[in-house]
């Protein structure tokens, strides 16, 4: 089971929003955005500040892909 954050990549596109824009906003690091944007692991902590940054729930911005399914 991995985390996509596909979700998140395309709020930012319909936000109009830049993703050092988003790391300024949730006082995160651009590498943390990159790490997500390559589906490694990020700790809560780092979803909580997008969440809050972006005034959204964690699953407007992930979600769980099981082995063997296609997104």
């Amino acid at each position: 089971m991995a985390v996509t954050y596909k979700k998140l990549f395309k709020l930012l596109i319909d936000k109009d929003m830049k993703k050092q824009e988003l790391a300024e906003k949730a006082q995160i690091s651009p590498a943390t955005i990159s790490k997500m944007a390559a589906g490694e692991n990020v700790t809560m902590e780092i979803v909580e500040k997008v969440c809050r940054a972006l005034d959204c729930t964690v699953d407007e911005i992930s979600e769980f892909v099981f082995e063997g399914e296609k997104k």
